[in-house]
């Protein structure tokens, strides 16, 4: 009996679970491994932020519990180069600095990041290959090949005295892959025969019947589109960080005789990226920079960009409005969504797609996508080759997550042993038993420019007001000595009321004003704060009757 099979037939030992992001929703991924003294997170992603994050730039989770516990952590393990999987590691590495095991690419899209927020040289790194084992305090993890909608993604088969975890990260089982070999299905095949303790499996497509389609199954995709527009200039969005499809669009360009133009930072850094790993191939003369366009006929050049989820400041949404000081949209233009809506984007994409349309291209929006996720048949495959003990349906929103747990147990599984966590939870596991314990505090952090963290819910609140019923402003002057009033109030509104069309409301909000003024005086009260608050409540009160809204009001009192 190997280690392995002994520590599976009779071990107490327990090891925690602690997803720390990444359930219920898309993006936002982390989770922490505890054993003993030591523990290891893996992925530490980003989420974007929602319609009402009003001003938000990025969301990335609380690490509390592992700053609290910041002894103990050890390593960041990281399945791929996705941003809802390492996009938060430039800011939590400055609360939480520990060595990052990664493969080539993913690594090497990390090292970019770690570059633009100054913490290359002060965060160790280690690079990777598939088959590889990492020896971390009680932990041995193993990187195993996977395919996904990027190069380099791995699974991680997580060996502690407690028993084998296997985390899928984001996985799809592709047998013609664009660039690597495809999943490395004997070894999930070989872990299974040894016993696995508990499989984290991702959820993403867990409602979806059958297979996902082969990544190479879209260069007959464009090479159609690309022959039925000959006379056109071909516009791809993608996202950037899909190596495989941006490697067929190269290729589908090249076979065809056209130059190649990357625009967007963040696609033009990861093919730089790609490119110097070796992941990514580009024949001699296909690609030029955005400044030769003119210089060869439209139909001769394919412009790649980022943009496919509406993003109004990216290279696409740019072009959509006029705004891109390079290329302009019009009739030659075939515009090609080589990707699907994130949920929540659809509205954004819509846009985008009907201001392309106005400006007179075509625009093909469909069947130019597969997914880089599981469907149910592949799910299905990697729980009958690991044969857990207990199932942890992650990465997804809950119906995700329920559509998982269902599949689990139509394979077999005692309904007892799927758990459909939530963030924060902490569940312990050994050969003889599994429960939840506990919980740890877990959140978003709002990131807003250069402010990480100085956001919360009470600006959030403010600013969803301000953009609800907008503001007025109350500017009284109060004598120094006795707290009379010297002059106002003056009203001032801004995206409230345009004040031109309103005359006797404003006047009316300024009498209601003075009259509140007056009363203070004459009962003597001198505390601002109470005549700030008298002045928002009576306000407020007449603003809801007359108009039905509620703007913020603001006294600012001025003494001399």
């Amino acid at each position: 009996m190997n280690n392995i099979e002994r520590n599976m037939a009779g071990s107490a030992d327990t090891i925690k679970v602690i997803p720390l992001g990444g359930l219920e929703q898309i993006g936002m991924n982390i989770t922490a491994f505890e054993f003993g003294n030591d523990i290891i997170v893996v992925d530490c992603g980003l989420s974007f932020p929602a319609d009402d994050m009003l001003g938000i730039d990025l969301v990335i989770p609380d690490v509390t519990y592992l700053t609290d516990n910041i002894d103990k952590v050890k390593a960041f393990m990281i399945t791929h180069g996705h941003e809802d999987h390492i996009g938060a590691l430039p800011y939590v590495l400055k609360q939480l600095n520990i060595p990052i095991f990664a493969t080539t690419l993913t690594m090497g899209v990390i090292e970019h990041k770690l570059k633009e927020h100054d913490l290359l040289d002060s965060v160790k790194r280690h690079t990777v290959q598939f088959g590889d084992m990492v020896r971390i305090g009680s932990f041995k993890v193993e990187f195993i090949k996977t395919n996904h909608s990027i190069v380099d993604a791995a699974a991680l088969a997580i060996y502690s005295p407690a028993g084998v975890i296997v985390h899928t990260g984001d996985f799809k089982v592709d047998y013609t892959p664009v660039f690597g070999d495809a999943i490395d299905l004997q070894r999930f095949a070989e872990l299974g025969n040894n016993g696995v303790l508990a499989l984290m499996c991702d959820s993403t497509n867990a409602e979806r019947p059958g297979f996902t389609q082969s990544e190479r199954s879209l260069s007959k995709t464009f090479d159609t589109i690309f022959t039925e527009h000959r006379n056109t200039r071909i516009i791809v969005a993608t996202f950037a960080s899909n190596v495989d499809r941006v490697q067929q669009i190269i290729n589908a360009a090249h076979r065809f005789g056209r130059k190649v133009v990357v625009e967007g930072r963040s696609m033009v850094n990861i093919i730089d990226t790609a490119t110097a790993l070796g992941r990514l191939s580009i024949p001699d003369n296909t690609l030029i920079d955005i400044e030769m366009l003119k210089d060869y006929p439209e139909e001769q050049t394919v412009i790649i960009t980022t943009g496919s989820q509406g993003e109004s400041m990216a290279a696409l949404s740019r072009m959509a409005m006029g705004q891109h000081r390079k290329v302009k949209i019009g009739p030659m233009d075939t515009v090609i969504f080589s990707s699907s809506p994130i949920p929540g984007n659809e509205k954004a994409v819509t846009k985008v797609i009907n201001e392309l349309f106005h400006k007179g291209a075509d625009v093909i929006f469909q069947d130019a996508h597969v997914s880089g996720h599981a469907c149910q048949e592949e799910i299905k495959l990697i729980y009958t080759l690991t044969q857990p003990k207990y199932a942890i349906p992650v990465h997804g929103e809950y119906k995700h997550l329920k559509a998982h747990a269902k599949l689990a147990e139509e394979l077999g599984m005692d309904k007892e042993n799927i758990f459909i966590l939530k963030s924060g939870d902490v569940l312990e596991l050994s050969a003889e038993s599994a429960e939840v314990t506990g919980e740890v505090p877990v959140g978003a952090i709002l990131v807003d420019g250069l402010g990480v963290g100085d956001v919360g819910n009470v600006v959030l609140r403010d600013r969803q007001r301000l953009a609800e019923d907008g503001i007025v402003i109350v500017v009284a002057v109060l004598d120094s000595y006795n707290n009379n009033l010297v002059s106002g109030p003056d009203i001032v509104s801004r995206g409230f009321t345009y004040t031109k069309d309103n005359d006797d409301l404003i006047e009316e909000a300024g009498a209601i004003a003075y009259d509140v003024l007056l009363h203070m005086q004459d009962r003597g009260i001198t505390d601002w704060g109470k005549i700030k608050a008298n002045l928002r409540d009576s306000l407020n009160e007449f603003f809801w009757k007359s108009t039905k809204r509620r703007p913020m009001i603001l006294p600012i009192l001025m003494e001399v």
